[in-house]
């Protein structure tokens, strides 16, 4: 999209009031969608509680192919689509909604540094995971991925797209990493994350951030998501003051509001 349009987006978005009827669109929660995309589906309605903007959760069996950029989760507000957390915090900021407005330049700079940090080792992690790992892809992947659809093409689309990220792992130095590599990768991060939150209720203190969404979104899907072993999640669970992060986050921003969106609890 060009400035020129997104100036134009922005101006809009800033027009109209939050509606009350906003949409969340991810696959389908109990048999269709896949740790990565829940952790990102996860992330956003994260943000959105912190923001404290409604949004409804429909899960679709097609939401993948419906997102204009082909990633759930994707919002829909008023006439409105915007998929992916980043595009979706600058759409909520264009309504006057931001959680990092607090923060000074340099803050901003190393809240994003953080980000960038989740999403290059988590996500790949997670991608690597569920696509690359021949045990995870047999018992679960390719099964989840196709639940929708009838024989072959719920073969014919997992295929595809396990060839879309054993390509992208290639491209990013990550295609013949081994397991046992990609969860020291996992632990490395999740120890960067665990110095800077330290002992403080959110990483700037006392508000969350997007950051916050973001991280709660891929360490508390990693800790309920059932996979073929209980590795990755191990190396959550090393880290005290990240479990106690995802409790906190979980009892504030969900159990205390009544939302059911999490449907499976931390122990």
């Amino acid at each position: 999209m060009s400035l020129v349009a997104e100036a134009f987006v922005s101006q809009i978005a800033a027009a109209e009031p939050w509606p009350e009827n906003a949409t969340l669109y991810q696959q389908l929660k109990g048999e269709q969608i896949l740790l990565s995309d829940n952790a990102a589906s996860l992330a956003v309605q994260a943000f959105l509680q912190m923001c404290n903007l409604p949004i409804k959760v429909v899960c679709r069996a097609n939401a993948e192919y419906m997102s204009p950029s082909g990633k759930v989760p994707f919002i829909h507000v008023g006439n409105q689509v915007v998929s992916e957390l980043g595009p979706i915090v600058q759409f909520v900021k264009a309504k006057g909604h931001s959680l990092s407005d607090g923060l000074d330049e340099v803050q901003k700079a190393e809240m994003k540094a953080y980000m960038e940090l989740v999403n290059n080792m988590l996500l790949t992690a997670e991608l690597y995971l569920q696509w690359c790992d021949e045990a995870t892809v047999g018992e679960i992947t390719h099964a989840r991925y196709g639940s929708p659809y009838p024989w072959p093409l719920n073969r014919i689309l997992a295929y595809q797209k396990q060839w879309e990220v054993k390509r992208k792992m290639k491209a990013i130095g990550w295609g013949n990493k081994t397991l046992d590599q990609v969860l020291e990768d996992v632990d490395q991060c999740c120890q960067a994350l665990s110095q800077r939150l330290g002992t403080q209720p959110y990483f700037f203190n006392k508000q969350p951030t997007e950051l916050d969404a973001l991280v709660f979104g891929h360490l508390y899907t990693i800790l309920t998501t059932q996979l073929t072993n209980d590795e990755l999640s191990e190396k959550v669970k090393n880290y005290s003051n990240l479990l106690a992060f995802c409790r906190r986050i979980e009892q504030h921003y969900f159990e205390d509001r009544g939302k059911g969106s999490l449907s499976t609890r931390l122990s």
